[in-house]
């Protein structure tokens, strides 16, 4: 696994042996800071499920001013940290080893305002889809003209509505896809 593009272009990141961590693949990677192209550059980024960092990596990569990860698995938060460091990321980057809901919330207290939001919770953990986009839609952690981008398994279908995020794009590559949310405008 590597860095697509931007600062740390072609740069090794490490991952967890076997089949704990599933990380976002380095072509929908490509597909998916391709579509986000320039507004990465001084944006906020918050990775959920971080696993590797690799996407939030790619966003600091890219000029994103800061970006937070969160996962609770702790060897993965271990190996986040770790690839900061061989990176040479420090004061642009935050972890917060916890569960996503809670993170959503302490984010929220803290008044972050995020103008990315990159979920990708492990495939077969459908109450988690659920719960994070419920805890985003209710948050005030996505900026005003903030975007929500879930990966998932192409065949799962997304609610088209959560809280106040409603879904603006969905682009299938493989068996993957992403979904795009914004909140919705006001009636």
């Amino acid at each position: 696994m590597r860095v697509i593009a931007g600062t740390f272009r072609s740069r090794t990141l490490r991952s967890l042996k076997g089949q704990m961590l599933r990380p976002t693949s380095d072509r929908l990677r490509e597909t998916l800071f391709n579509i986000l192209g320039p507004a990465v550059g001084g944006a906020t980024f918050v990775d959920l499920y971080a696993g590797t960092g690799a996407v939030g990596i790619e966003a600091l990569s890219r000029g994103a001013r800061h970006v937070i990860f969160v996962e609770q698995h702790a060897p993965a938060v271990a190996l986040i940290r770790r690839n900061l460091e061989s990176l040479g990321i420090g004061a642009e980057a935050e972890i917060l080893g916890t569960d996503v809901v809670r993170a959503i919330e302490r984010l929220g207290a803290r008044r972050v305002h995020a103008q990315f939001v990159f979920l990708d919770p492990p495939y077969a953990a459908d109450a988690e889809y659920a719960n994070a986009l419920e805890a985003l839609g209710e948050s005030p952690l996505v900026a005003p003209v903030g975007r929500v981008i879930v990966e998932h398994l192409r065949k799962r279908e997304l609610p088209e509505r959560a809280g106040e995020l409603e879904l603006a794009r969905v682009v299938e590559q493989g068996d993957a896809a992403l979904s795009f949310y914004r909140l919705a405008l006001a009636a």
